[in-house]
């Protein structure tokens, strides 16, 4: 069975480690499932975390989570998507990977993306692909 690769931007590393019991800790049980993130959304997850134990949560987090090196001055956004520049390294880092999915929580810069397929990357909030795949 084919792994679905979810590209992880930085809110749902963020909300992962936020609290111990965190419900997106379900991506990190999934067994059809490989992680990928990128420096950049790690370190914006990192930066908002105030807390040593949320810190610490998510570089546990992260052990299961491939850290994929990206170079975006190689790559444009596609003639026909608009997003803020600082959404830009997120959703071309998922490109660059080939991600199934980019998994974002982000409703006010990516939600009018939602279900859309953007260079092969289906842009979902998190709810959305948990209810979509079978548990395991």
């Amino acid at each position: 069975m084919k792994q679905d690769i979810l590209f992880l931007d930085a809110n749902i590393l963020f909300s992962a480690a936020y609290r111990e019991n965190a419900g997106l800790l379900k991506f990190w049980h999934l067994k059809t499932v490989k992680l990928v993130s990128s420096a950049y959304a790690i370190e914006e997850a990192r930066r908002n975390l105030t807390l040593i134990e949320q810190r610490e949560r998510l570089e546990k987090l992260l052990i299961s989570v491939e850290n994929h090196p990206y170079h975006p001055e190689n790559m444009e956004l596609p003639k026909n998507i608009t997003i803020k520049e600082k959404d830009i390294p997120i959703l071309l880092a998922a490109i660059s990977i080939k991600a199934d999915y980019l998994i974002t929580g982000d409703v006010k810069d990516f939600g009018e993306f939602y279900g859309k397929n953007i260079s092969g990357v289906i842009i979902l909030p998190p709810s959305e692909y948990l209810h979509k795949i079978p548990q395991g």
